[in-house]
């Protein structure tokens, strides 16, 4: 019978340039020995790669630098983090070493903009673009940004938003833009995104609210498209429609100078992607200058804001197989010691799939598997590939050795949608969280970022106020977080 790492030789051209197997046939990820972090650490345990960031960071400008010198294109080019994609503090300091800009959706995204400034992570020059529906605490954080001399632009989502920054703007200058409600796909379940404004309701509200006051500028028009940067048709006729629209714009608002395409570049999820990122980028560029020239109108600066783009392939979670349960007659299960409804809510809630790969064991013989969660629920599971109908692992021996296995490119979205540190289904806890980084000289350092959660702080959500049980645990994370960076060896 063949062996595990025939069945990727034959399946897919590996190694790559993110994974490879050592001389012990265990998985490396980014050159990153995962064995000698489980040893370490143990599982279930998310890790946080922070080189993939800034590696993503660069290639986008080097795409968009690219196509600005092919097209002969005049406008800039500015790379925006989307900080809803992962909120982590130590997310945004490696973001914010590429020098680059953020974008925001909601009103507690404006504390941590203020800590940033703060720890002289970033400067009141720093764009900072706030999106979203905007309630009242959020409209007064901007307002208080801009008055403190920030270079912060709201994104008006309404017609009456602008209301509120008429009455609370101070400053004798405040920087506008206003995101675009585009058309959704074919076949979504409706016809026009919720968000934005109407296209025929644009060049009325610069007119009628904008142009009137000479405080506000409306310097930036905002496209956003659920599928993100897509070759389809879809993608190109509303890009081409909202390029139009900034031509009409233009022409009566002098000011308007700049675009947010929001709706970021995707991530590999299958070993098999395959993704033209610079033939999509140069198409880009060139589709917005064509249709300006057509129009007679100098061609607008670029801004992006890439959110899993650029922490997505940062993440990984590593998972313990705990059990073989064999159900019928085919239909074997193998038990991980965590959950994907509470650890990887995407690949419940909208069938994401990640790649998956075993750490070890790569010269054992395979087996088609399903892999189980811990939670009661029937839907915490995970059984396909991405390029595959079956899921393949190896076969192993409960009682001679442990099988790992992990789940790659999950650094976005997932504990902000899992509810990280809260309260889970079945009060599964949030799993260790290892960062991973690497010096100047090659040498992988390791320091844990935050324990496995412990029942007491869940009681203490839940209200359960038994100080016996909740000293245990409150303030034991933060103390752990503070703990001695490790060092793996040079790979």
């Amino acid at each position: 019978m063949k062996n595990y790492v025939d069945l990727i030789d034959q399946t897919i051209e590996f190694p790559t340039r993110e994974f490879n197997i050592n001389e012990n046939n265990e998985l490396l990820f980014n050159n990153v020995p995962l064995m000698e972090i489980i040893k370490q650490y143990g599982t279930p345990l998310k890790v946080s790669y922070l080189p993939k960031i800034s590696e993503h960071i660069e290639n986008a400008k080097v795409l968009f630098r690219n196509a600005i010198k092919k097209y002969n294109y005049k406008g800039n080019y500015t790379y925006c983090y989307c900080t809803k994609s992962s909120h982590f503090s130590f997310i945004l300091e490696e973001v914010l070493k590429q020098h680059v800009h953020l974008e925001t959706s909601s009103a507690f995204d404006i504390p941590i903009i203020r800590d940033m400034y703060n720890q002289g992570k970033i400067t009141k020059s720093t764009y900072i673009l706030c999106n979203g529906y905007k309630q009242p605490l959020y409209t007064q954080y901007i307002s208080e940004l801009i008055n403190d001399g920030f270079n912060c632009i709201p994104v008006l989502d309404n017609l009456k938003e602008i209301d509120f920054y008429e009455k609370s703007v101070t400053a004798e200058k405040a920087n506008l833009a206003i995101r675009i409600a585009t058309d959704e796909e074919p076949d979504f379940a409706f016809y026009t995104s919720r968000l934005g404004v109407r296209y025929s309701d644009v060049i009325s509200l610069y007119e009628e609210k904008i142009k009137p006051n000479p405080k506000f500028k409306l310097k930036m028009l905002h496209f956003f498209i659920n599928t993100g940067i897509k070759d389809s048709a879809y993608y190109w006729s509303e890009l081409s429609r909202f390029i139009y629209k900034y031509c009409e714009l233009k022409k009566v608002c002098p000011e308007l100078d700049s675009i947010d395409l929001g709706g970021g570049l995707p991530i590999q999820t299958s070993l098999q992607f395959n993704y033209d990122y610079q033939a999509m980028v140069d198409e880009i560029v060139e589709s917005i200058s064509w249709i300006c020239n057509k129009n007679n109108v100098p061609v607008p600066n670029i801004f992006t804001e890439f959110g899993s783009y650029t922490v997505g392939e940062s993440g990984a979670v590593l998972y313990e197989i705990i059990d073989q349960k064999l159900q019928n007659d085919k239909e074997l299960w193998y038990m991980i010691d965590g959950s994907f409804i509470t650890q990887l809510p995407d690949s419940w809630g909208m069938n994401q799939k990640y790649i998956m790969l075993p750490v070890n064991n790569w010269s054992s013989p395979y087996q088609k598997v399903n892999l189980g969660g811990l939670t009661c629920d029937s839907m915490d599971f995970y059984n396909t590939e991405a390029h595959s109908s079956d899921l393949y692992l190896p076969i192993f021996e409960e009682d001679q050795e442990r099988q790992y296995v992990g789940f790659f490119h999950t650094g976005a979205y997932q504990e902000s949608l899992g509810g990280y540190g809260g309260i889970q289904h079945c009060l599964i806890p949030a799993p260790k969280h290892v960062i991973v980084d690497r010096l100047e000289d090659g040498t992988i350092t390791t320091r844990l970022f935050q324990e496995e959660q412990a029942s007491g702080s869940m009681l203490h959500i839940l209200g359960y106020n038994n100080p016996a049980v909740n000293n245990v645990v409150v303030g034991a994370a933060d103390e752990v977080s503070k703990g001695n960076t490790k060092k793996l060896a040079s790979v």
